[in-house]
């Protein structure tokens, strides 16, 4: 015995669901996750920098770098703040206890000499990159650099450096820097804690969307047991059931029973198909019989008049029934174009002359063109034009008229017409009003059955109302070809 395959990993609605929602939220996350990690460590080394600058400043313009005196500077000794004051030439004029011994951290030095030599005191701006005497630039020039200690620690620092000129007209520059240690450490933390959060919160999504999509899916699981049952019962009769919500399930159950209910009305046309065909078929096929058995007893007493209408009965039968079929298996029509009304033209002139009545064509010389088949069309004349003949009393009018979007045909006799309440039912199959039971005259109950189902496969209607004389008005309506 074959084993069933082992289910595939996310062969499910569900897990599927629960993936790709885990995923995207992931997505989202990180995404998220990065933008925040990167406007905190902008936000952080903004403020480092507004740190380091306020250092600068306040030691670019303390009384003793104005005067020149950068031996008396009161520099931080801290190494979270390290201070370095430069000259224009290059060299180090004074330096904090993280700074001390060191070459300049950064270039931002402005050329000798390019200061303001007005002694009238006023700031006339900066000449260059040096500003005035006595004055300390506007202009902040900011850089990251990593130092290392003696002891081999490496830090991370924002510096600043603010130009400067003393009263004697000597630039200087201010290199303060504000630590990242901070600014990392926070970063870091914060970083910690999403990927420490993030697989909780991933676990939560998945679980919620599992359940989410569980529940919401519990009436598709109802709706296949269903089926499945029905499918094993061959009940038609019953139905899936129908959620009470308004969403896409609740639709498909109810296109779902819409189906169930098209199909069980198509088995059942089917099954009364068979079973009136097999009624229809056993009376010509036990008179056959029987006058072949009298024949092969009495070859004198063999009526071959009755045997050639027998036989012609059932091919006709025949001939029906394998239209019908056709149509039941959704056979559609050529599209052809053909002038309806030399269609009806053709099909009078072709009536035997055995007809009790030569019905009358009222029709316009413009040809009324409509797209199908030749032979459906004609069939579906001549079963009316038959009826016809049956009921009518002394007329049969075949009229044509036309829209500029439909074609009208209305075959309509003097006869006795048709009660309302079964002018619906005439159309059925094997359907034979009481005045028309007799197999002879009234055939198997076909004709109108076939003629309607042409038409509609023609995209047509079929109707039927009192004539103007006060029989029968078969009415067809077809759309008119472009």
């Amino acid at each position: 015995m074959r084993r069933p395959p082992w289910p595939r990993p996310f062969s499910s609605v569900r897990a599927r669901a629960a993936l790709a929602a885990t995923l995207v939220v992931c997505v989202a996350l990180v995404v998220a996750g990065a933008a925040v990690v990167a406007v905190l460590r902008h936000n952080l080394t903004g403020r480092a920098s507004l740190e380091a600058e306020v250092t600068a400043r306040t030691v670019a313009g303390s009384q003793a770098a104005l005067n020149g005196d950068f031996g008396a500077l009161d520099l931080p000794d801290d190494e979270d703040e390290p201070v370095q004051v430069v000259g224009a030439d290059g060299k180090v004029l004074a330096a904090g206890d993280a700074l001390e011994g060191r070459a300049p951290v950064t270039d931002h030095t402005p050329a000798r000499g390019t200061h303001d030599d007005d002694d009238d005191g006023d700031d006339d701006g900066d000449d260059g990159d040096a500003p005035a005497r006595g004055r300390v630039g506007t202009d902040v020039h900011r850089a990251t650099r990593t130092l290392t200690s003696e002891d081999g620690e490496t830090r991370t620092y924002r510096f600043a450096a603010v130009h400067g000129t003393t009263y004697d007209g000597r630039t200087y520059t201010v290199h303060a820097g504000a630590s990242l240690a901070d600014e990392q450490a926070t970063v870091d933390q914060v970083t910690r804690a999403m990927l420490t959060g993030l697989p909780f919160l991933l676990a939560v999504v998945a679980a919620v969307t599992w359940l989410v999509t569980r529940r919401a899916l519990r009436p598709v699981e109802g709706i296949r047991a269903e089926m499945a049952e029905i499918t094993g019962s061959g009940d038609l009769a019953r139905r899936v059931p129908e959620p009470a919500a308004r969403d896409e399930i609740a639709r498909l159950a109810r296109t779902t029973n819409e189906t169930l209910a098209a199909l069980e009305r198509s088995v059942e046309r089917q099954h009364r198909f068979v079973a009136d065909a097999s009624h229809e078929l056993r009376s010509p096929i036990a008179s056959l019989r029987a006058q072949l058995e009298v024949a092969g007893r009495h070859p004198g007493l063999l009526d071959t008049a009755d045997l050639l209408q027998d036989v012609v009965r059932l091919q006709h039968l025949a001939t029906d029934l394998l239209l019908l079929a056709r149509l039941d298996a959704g056979e559609r029509p050529t599209g052809t174009v053909l002038d309806l009304a030399a269609l009806v033209r053709e099909e009078v002139s072709r009536r035997p002359p055995a007809d009790r009545i030569t019905p009358t064509v009222v029709a316009p010389d413009t040809a009324l063109e409509v797209r199908g088949s030749r032979n459906q069309l004609g069939r579906v004349l001549g079963n009316l034009l038959d009826n016809a003949q049956r009921h009518a009393s002394a007329s049969i009018t075949v009229t044509l008229t036309s829209t500029p979007t439909t074609v009208t045909c209305t075959v309509a006799d003097d006869g006795h017409g048709v009660a309302p309440e079964d002018r619906d039912r005439v159309f059925a199959r094997f359907v034979r009003l009481d005045e028309a039971r007799g197999r002879d005259e009234g055939g198997a109950g076909l004709g109108l059955a076939i003629a309607r189902d042409v038409v509609r496969n023609h995209d047509g209607t079929l109707t039927l109302t009192e004539g103007p004389e006060g029989g029968a008005a078969f009415r067809i309506t077809l759309p008119r070809a472009a």
